[in-house]
């Protein structure tokens, strides 16, 4: 391999790998600490950074199980309530905005992302034609997402949501809502018990 090539293969080894440096992950947890949530290492993305700046915010409660990976572009921002759960390999990717409200939990290999990749122009290869998107995203409290779903951009998810596994969720979902499929659909409103039920 050239010089050069080097170069380029330590320059991306660091950066992908910079979460795994024990001062790093030392400061990721002390984030943690000050903030009452915990993280379960590895955890992957641009963490440390928007912690540092104010643009991730993290309740308290919230627990992010190892492999989650939260990816922000500069000066996008990314608000996890308290309470909430992400299981093993969420992927949340913000743009511009994510928000997702207390005690919502997310099950293995969900992802929310408020921009997709752009690939409508043939003279670029599809990994540097950047990205589009339809707005923010924003998840409303105590909702549940089952396994590898994916919601998109310019999507609001109502409160006291279930959106059933594999679901692409495209559209807004109303608060009090199951939804599922690909793309998801309501498939009926929640009966709640009654208080003290």
């Amino acid at each position: 391999m050239a010089k050069s090539g080097w170069r380029l293969w330590w320059a991306k080894r660091r950066w992908y790998e910079r979460n795994h440096r024990l001062l790093r992950r030392w400061r990721i947890d002390r984030h943690a600490a000050r903030g009452g949530f915990y993280v379960r290492h590895p955890i992957e993305g641009e963490v440390l950074e928007a912690l540092d700046e104010g643009r991730l915010v993290i309740g308290e409660g919230t627990l992010l199980e190892p492999g989650c990976w939260l990816t922000l572009a500069p000066g996008a921002q990314i608000e996890i309530g308290a309470g909430c759960f992400l299981n093993r390999n969420v992927m949340i990717a913000a743009h511009e905005n994510v928000v997702i409200g207390d005690h919502t939990m997310f099950a293995n290999g969900c992802f929310v992302g408020d921009a997709e990749h752009r690939y409508d122009d043939p003279e670029k290869p599809i990994t540097w034609q950047g990205f589009t998107t339809k707005g923010p995203v924003k998840i409303g409290a105590n909702c549940w997402f089952g396994i590898s779903c994916a919601v998109t951009s310019g999507v609001s998810v109502g409160e006291r949501c279930v959106i059933g596994a594999n679901s692409v969720v495209t559209r807004d979902v109303e608060d009090g809502t199951i939804a599922a499929g690909a793309p998801a659909k309501p498939i009926r409103r929640i009966d709640f018990a009654a208080p003290g039920g």
